[in-house]
C-alpha cells in the first residue's frame, strides 16, 4: 500500500521504482493514494490511468479528490478509483455524490476487498467512519445485500470465501487512526492511515491480526514541505499569508513510501508488516 502520490515528482517516482518494487518483492495487490497527483491537488483521468499502468490494483483517495469536477465522471465509471466511503448519503445505497469507497475484485485466486475512509478530527464533519466501516465489514462478510450501482452494472458477486480486506483511513488525527486501527482489528487484513505526507514509525500487527500503521507517508520529493516547495511554505508560516503552494520540483528526491504486508490468504490476518 502506497502512500499519497503528490505532484509530476510523485507521478516520476511512482512511475519509476513501483514496477520494479512489485517484480522484487513479488507483490500480488498493490494499492495507492492519488488524491495529490495532479499538482498537489486532486487528481486527473491521466493520472489515474499513469497509476494503474505502474502497477497499482485500486487508487484510494481522500478530502481533494472533489478539486477537479472534470474528474468525477472516473469515479462514476471506474470501479478501481475510490472516494471516501462516509461522504454524505454515500455508503452502500445510491448516493448524492460520485463514486463508490469500496470495491471488490479476484485476483490469482484471492478475493480482495479495499475500503476507502475518512476522518472527521481536524477536518470537515462528514458521516461517522466507525458506523460506516461496520456497514461495510457486515456487507462484504455476507450480512448485508445492497450493492452501489457501479458494482452491480460493472458484475460484482460476493467472494465465495472470506475476502483479505485493506482499508485506507484517510485521516488527519493520529488518535482518530489508532482508534479506529483497534475497532478494525481482527476483521480487516491490513488498515493503514493516510493524509499526513509524514510516514509513521509505528507499523505493527495488532492482537487480533490485522497489519496497522497510522499514516504511509508519501511518494513524491522528500527534500519538501509535505512534497511541496519548501520556501513558499516558508513564506506562508512565517508571514500568515496564503500564497499559492507549488509542489516540490521532480529531482533525484523522489522517493515512493508506505508498506509491504504478509497475509495469510486462508485466514485473512496479517503476518507481517513493514515499511518501505
Amino acid at each position: 500500500m502506497i502512500g499519497d502520490v503528490v505532484g509530476p515528482a510523485g507521478m516520476e517516482a511512482l512511475e519509476v521504482k513501483l514496477p520494479a518494487l512489485i517484480k522484487e518483492q513479488q507483490i500480488d495487490f498493490v494499492t495507492v493514494n492519488g488524491e495529490n497527483s495532479a499538482d498537489g491537488f486532486g487528481m486527473t483521468e491521466k493520472d489515474f490511468r499513469r497509476i494503474i499502468d505502474a502497477g497499482a490494483d485500486v487508487v484510494t483517495s481522500g478530502n481533494h479528490v472533489w478539486e477537479k469536477r472534470e474528474f468525477w465522471k472516473v469515479l462514476e465509471t471506474e470501479r478501481s478509483m475510490l472516494r471516501p466511503a462516509n461522504y454524505p448519503s454515500g455508503t452502500l445505497t445510491t448516493g448524492n455524490i460520485s463514486g463508490t469507497g469500496y470495491t471488490s475484485l479476484q485476483k490469482n485466486g484471492v478475493s480482495w476487498v479495499v475500503i476507502n475512509l475518512q476522518g472527521r478530527e481536524l477536518m470537515n464533519a462528514i458521516d461517522c467512519p466507525f458506523q460506516c466501516f461496520d456497514r461495510l465489514i457486515n456487507f462484504h462478510t455476507g450480512r448485508a445485500t445492497d450493492i452501489h450501482p457501479l458494482l452491480a452494472a460493472d458484475g460484482f458477486s460476493m467472494p465465495s470465501a472470506f475476502p483479505i480486506i485493506l482499508v485506507d483511513f484517510h485521516a488527519e488525527s493520529s488518535r482518530e487512526k489508532e482508534a479506529l486501527g483497534f475497532y478494525a482489528d481482527g476483521r480487516v487484513s491490513v488498515f493503514t492511515g493516510t493524509h499526513t505526507h509524514i510516514q509513521t514509525a509505528d507499523e505493527r500487527i495488532l492482537p487480533k491480526g490485522t497489519a496497522y500503521i497510522t499514516d504511509l507517508g508519501m511518494t513524491g520529493n522528500i527534500n519538501s514541505v509535505i512534497g511541496m516547495e519548501p520556501g513558499i511554505c516558508l513564506e506562508r508560516m512565517n508571514k500568515q499569508v496564503m500564497y499559492q503552494m507549488e509542489t516540490a520540483p521532480s529531482n533525484s528526491h523522489g522517493k515512493i513510501q508506505g508498506i509491504i504486508a504478509e497475509i495469510d490468504a486462508e485466514t485473512g490476518k496479517a503476518l507481517s508488516i513493514k515499511r518501505i
